[in-house]
């Protein structure tokens, strides 16, 4: 490829990749957050070594943002919380075409810009402050140093350089999501599977990328260890725990799920291509991003046999897919598919942008729609607080909805989970209202309505807590016109001391 064709194709790249993170700025001051991107940033107000359902790394991204704009005097806001995060995807994205650029040439990364920004995994999903945007931006980045590291010759400073920046990208997976743990795996596994790449065991680059990795993950292990090991083992448990239901609906749900994230064309065409380098690759890392995403698929089909597995769990064997794809050989036939996938992608991302602008489906069903309305109810709270006079604690019997109502109440107060049934979560760990609670103290709580003369749950089993429980008004957690949900006030006066048991399932 002449040079100035080269420097054209690599700056189009850029580009697109730089398009597409200003794209998802603009959707992420429009989107409201989602009740898991409110407890996300609850934990950043409190930054720990882990938490209960994840590594910190989502929550470092979070406070980093909303610290920026505490210097310049701006509350939190779904942009600020969302900044770092959609930061973190574009540098997934401008690892992935550097990938290709090395496998192929300007045009593969031009090709690889093009399917990653949409793809809906990306083009949607990382508008979302997720642990998915710090995860994906450290498997494609130490994807890059371990392509790099497979070039440089064998124990070589530059081998050596290459192997410890792969162990701080991996440490820094690690401490993002727990399924990062499929990197290394599979990295090993093709190692071991390749004869070219079994000599590099040999070396000392491998060995040393796993103790820095370790170093950076070491806060993690440090925090879980202090905590009975409660993170690692409630996603092994939500990963592979006791089977339940139908696995044959398990695997067609995770089926349609990528079908729908990736964009069906696309997904196929990116099957073939992994399936091809795996065969028959024409260089070391392209074997090693077959193996890489091969062996992250079997895992959730595994996965699917036990639990359901989450759509956007595959998430990180998509960045060598769109690499292996957009380095392929060149046909006629390759080159129409892929326009025809290229289009439909567009059309569902398109699709999916134009319901956040303009809701065309029942608000119930959307996802997007869970966010929506919480001011209504934060200001129902307000008021019940202002009436009690002294000093009331707020709450509620989820954690999305006290995640909501700490970041929504104007003053951020520590909002408290009841936490008196349901999935365990990390409000369990930090202090509950026994806790910080004196006697005669009050609380404020949100919960589903119920009819006039029945008393909630989570109500009636605190009431003997409380000298006196008062009914009050219902807030409407509404997207226009269209109601989401309805939560009642209730204020539970005169804490007298104690506390119910948890009932667990």
């Amino acid at each position: 490829m002449p040079p100035e064709a080269d420097a054209r194709a690599w700056r189009a790249a850029l580009l697109i990749i730089g398009a597409a993170a200003l794209v998802r700025l603009v959707f992420a001051t429009l989107v409201p957050l989602v009740p898991d991107e409110t407890y996300y940033w609850d934990w950043s107000r409190r930054l720990a070594g882990g938490y209960f359902d994840h590594p910190p790394m989502i929550a470092v991204l979070v406070r980093g943002g909303t610290a920026m704009g505490d210097l310049l005097g701006m509350r939190p806001s779904s942009f600020l919380i969302r900044l770092l995060p959609i930061v973190a995807g574009a540098f997934a994205s401008l690892a992935t075409i550097a990938i290709a650029r090395r496998l192929g040439d300007a045009r593969a990364a031009r090709t690889a810009a093009v399917v990653f920004s949409l793809m809906p995994l990306a083009a949607t999903g990382l508008v979302l402050a997720t642990p998915d945007a710090p995860l994906l931006a450290a498997s494609a980045g130490g994807l890059y140093a371990v392509v790099r590291a497979f070039d440089s010759p064998p124990r070589s400073s530059a081998s050596l350089l290459w192997w410890c920046a792969a162990g701080v990208a991996l440490g820094l997976a690690f401490a993002s999501k727990y399924t990062s743990i499929l990197l290394p795996v599979a990295i090993t596994a093709a190692m071991l599977l390749r004869p070219s790449l079994r000599a590099r065991l040999r070396e000392p680059g491998p060995y040393v990328a796993c103790l820095v990795a370790t170093l950076v993950f070491l806060p993690v292990l440090r925090w879980n260890a202090a905590h009975d090991w409660i993170s690692f083992r409630f996603q092994i448990q939500h990963g592979l725990g006791t089977p339940k239901g139908s696995a044959i609906k398990r695997e067609l749900d995770l089926l349609g799920g990528q079908l729908g994230l990736v964009s069906p064309i696309v997904f196929v065409m990116m099957a073939h291509a992994v399936w091809r380098a795996a065969r028959r690759p024409r260089t070391d890392a392209e074997f090693a991003l077959a193996i890489v995403a091969t062996l992250s698929w079997l895992f959730f089909v595994y996965s699917a046999l036990r639990r359901s597995v989450e759509p956007n769990w595959p998430a990180p064997s998509y960045i060598p897919g769109v690499v292996l794809l957009a380095v392929a050989a060149a046909s006629a036939a390759r080159d129409r598919w892929m326009q025809r996938g290229v289009a439909l992608a567009g059309v569902l991302v398109a699709a999916v942008y134009l319901l956040v602008l303009v809701p065309l489906i029942p608000a119930r069903k959307d996802p997007i729609a869970r966010g929506a309305g919480w001011g209504e109810v934060a200001a129902r709270v307000a008021e019940a607080r202002q009436r009690v006079g002294g000093r009331a604690f707020v709450g509620a019997d989820r954690y999305q909805d006290v995640a909501e109502l700490a970041y929504q109440l104007p003053d951020h107060p520590l909002a408290l989970c009841m936490c008196l049934g349901g999935r365990h979560n990390q409000y369990e760990l930090w202090p509950t209202f026994p806790a910080v609670a004196h006697p005669g103290d009050a609380l404020v709580l949100a919960v589903d309505d119920t009819p006039d003369n029945v008393m909630h749950g989570t109500v009636a089993r605190l009431d003997p807590y409380f000298g006196r429980v008062i009914r009050g008004a219902i807030a409407a957690q509404r997207r226009g016109m269209d109601t989401v949900s309805v939560r009642r006030i209730w204020v539970l006066e005169g804490y007298r001391g104690g506390w119910p048991a948890r009932s667990d399932p």
